[in-house]
């Protein structure tokens, strides 16, 4: 009979060898034979590679009793008549032996796995640490999972709040399912993870009713472990983020539980990986928001003409203060024929991006009609039809007033659209409203605008036209309006330069405790 290679005790371990080589140095008149009994028959053990065995004539024979492992005896042959021979004792001896060799191996086997689980987690932190993206490292650290677990095939898939899907990042081994998958989707074991915050371990070939899906699907009898992609903010509570998913073992086994908490300390790795890659990318896109909203804030400013090369006569000075990047008060400037000054404040009914759109619009329309059609009136009338799609499509409304004023005839002709905000100052501090003539553009379609006029001469008067910006944020000292105090404040320092007149206005609107939004601040003044 030859000896067969039987891997759990072949080569016999070292101390086992010893302690049966000790007892035949001790027992010179005796010999030893170790047997492992299989369905096959029985294998010699000890000596090693003995090849006599035919030859070998039995001797006296014990069991050595093993908790596991292949049956084994020890048989004894003493050539002489040897006394105080305990083969009983050597037997128990050599089971102990065994037994505590067993579990060494065993342990040994342990460690080995748990070296290369902790080795597995910090190449993947390496990986992680060095690699920006997220997609770029999942297919390293898919083959480096599937080689230590023994998986034929991995994937990742990524959830994005934005459609609600799950995504496939990375993939490795077979294809399967390239998604996306809803995250709803009843018949998928990816969303089912997902959703339930569950790991799902199947035996080879089961199934789910409740999941008939399975992604990527097995071949065969392939077994499956899925984990979700957790990630649990310092402060804050968890949240599920992706899955990963191992199909098919190497060794044809399931995964077991071992392998389940692995696959879980994995997966939180990339979990605190995405998360901090969607913050990176968040942070990004805030930085070149407010990159783009700087930029809209200094070409809407860039829009507005600048007062100090608008030269005299007459004097003007103008301020405009976004509540926003962006907002939606203006005011325009015209050098028209004959002498005339066009001036012009408008503040549509919002402020950001949209009321922005409309002042553009505005300013664009007016700049043109302002040259082409003269009177005031007429230029609101076509202004109006140039923005009313736009307005009712914003559901949007904009005041706006519009001045020219002739030094020559000594008059200010003006059409105000529902502006409340207009004064005249005289020379002498007294303060004329020049109300409005027709309602806001935007509330509704109407084709003949109003006009007034009034006098206008070169001994001082002053124009001053603003929105509800300043006035809302305007102390009213018991006047009972805020506009009433600014305009009071404007008459008393009349005869002051007018970017000091600003200067007073909107320091003291922005020192005023008020409780009211932010709105965009917007002043011009034209002194003869």
């Amino acid at each position: 009979m030859k000896t067969t290679v039987l891997t759990d005790l072949t080569p016999l371990p070292s101390t086992v060898v010893a302690l049966l080589d000790a007892f035949c140095a001790a027992h010179p008149g005796a010999e030893l034979r170790l047997w492992a009994e299989h369905d096959q028959g029985q294998v010699c053990l000890y000596p090693a590679n003995d090849e006599a065995v035919e030859d070998w004539s039995p001797g006296t024979r014990y069991q050595v009793e093993m908790k596991d492992g292949l049956p084994l005896a020890l048989e004894v042959r003493a050539l002489d008549d040897i006394p105080g021979i305990d083969h009983g004792f050597l037997a128990h001896a050599l089971a102990q032996v065994l037994h505590h060799e067993r579990e060494a191996r065993s342990a040994a086997r342990e460690l080995t796995e748990r070296y290369e689980e902790i080795n597995l987690l910090y190449f993947i932190s390496e990986i992680l640490a060095s690699v920006l993206s997220v997609p770029d490292a999942a297919t390293r650290i898919l083959a480096e999972v599937a080689d230590v677990l023994g998986a034929r095939r991995a994937s990742l898939w990524v959830f994005d709040a934005g459609d609600n899907l799950l995504h496939i990042a990375a993939s490795v081994g077979e294809d399967g399912l390239r998604g996306p998958i809803a995250v709803d989707d009843h018949e998928s074991a990816t969303a089912w993870v997902f959703r339930e915050r569950q790991a799902l371990n199947l035996e080879r070939g089961a199934v789910l009713p409740t999941v008939p899906r399975l992604e990527p699907r097995p071949s065969g009898r392939e077994a499956f472990l899925s984990v979700p992609i957790n990630y649990t903010p310092p402060n804050g509570t968890t949240r599920t983020v992706g899955v990963i998913t191992l199909v098919g073992r190497r060794t044809n086994v399931r995964f077991t539980a071992g392998d389940s908490r692995l696959l879980s300390a994995i997966a939180s790795q990339i979990g605190a990986a995405l998360e901090t890659q969607r913050l990176v990318r968040d942070s990004l896109r805030q930085e070149r928001l407010m990159r783009e909203l700087e930029l809209a804030h200094d070409l809407q400013l860039k829009l507005l003409p600048d007062p100090d090369a608008f030269e005299g006569p007459p004097e003007v000075a103008a301020r405009c203060l976004p509540a926003d990047s962006v907002g939606g008060d203006f005011y325009h400037l015209f050098r028209l024929p004959n002498d005339r000054v066009g001036i012009m404040i408008g503040d549509v009914s919002s402020h950001g991006f949209s009321a922005a759109l409309i002042m553009a619009l505005t300013m664009s329309a007016v700049a043109i009609y302002a040259q082409e059609s003269g009177p005031p009136a007429e230029v609101l009338r076509h202004v109006h039809r140039a923005l009313i799609k736009e307005l009712e499509t914003t559901e949007m409304y904009l005041t706006l007033f519009y001045g020219v004023i002739d030094p020559r005839a000594g008059r200010l002709a003006y059409a105000n659209a529902g502006h409340p905000h207009a004064f005249l100052v005289s020379a002498d501090g007294r303060r004329n409203r020049l109300g409005a003539t027709s309602p806001p553009l935007g509330i509704a379609k109407i084709e003949d605008y109003g006009e007034d006029t009034v006098d206008w001469g070169s001994d001082g008067s002053l124009i001053c036209l603003f929105t509800d910006g300043l006035t809302d944020r305007y102390p009213d000292r018991g006047a009972g309006a805020g506009e009433a105090s600014l305009i009071a404040d404007v008459a008393g320092v009349r005869d002051q330069p007018l970017s000091a007149i600003l200067d007073l206005v909107f320091t003291t609107a922005a020192g005023a405790a008020v409780t009211t939004p932010a709105d965009d601040r917007t002043a011009l003044l034209v002194r003869g």
